[in-house]
């Protein structure tokens, strides 16, 4: 299964960024192989409105099941929910450390998104 994790780098050993939207990078992780793919987000880091949605497409595009994230503003959850993508918000650690979390099932999914509109 493809999961996807905020990122402040590249690598597997990169710090989760807490911004879900304006993250530099989207790990996109197989939790069976964890081979994974980084996902450039630079373009939604600096926009000026949307960051969030646009970020949640590509998430959706990559085939990610779940989101683990620090913070998931209200248009970005809602966008996840709408295709089926389940959210972990207040994760943090390395992506490994989230990824390690999810597969021994330590991860717990939100119902709600954890900050307001343009944190």
């Amino acid at each position: 299964m493809k999961i996807a994790v905020s990122s402040m780098g590249k690598q597997l050993d990169s710090p989760i960024d807490p911004r879900f939207g304006r993250a530099p990078y989207l790990i996109i992780v197989d939790t069976d192989s964890l081979e994974y793919e980084a996902v450039d987000n630079a373009e939604n880091m600096n926009a000026f409105k949307g960051a969030g949605i646009q970020a949640a497409a590509t998430v959706s595009r990559k085939g990610a099941k779940a989101l683990l994230t620090g913070y998931c503003g209200p248009k970005a959850f809602e966008a996840l929910s709408t295709a089926k993508i389940k959210v972990a918000n207040d994760v943090t650690g390395t992506v490994k450390d989230a990824v390690t979390a999810y597969k021994e099932g330590r991860v717990a999914f939100s119902d709600n998104p954890n900050v307001e509109s343009h944190w």
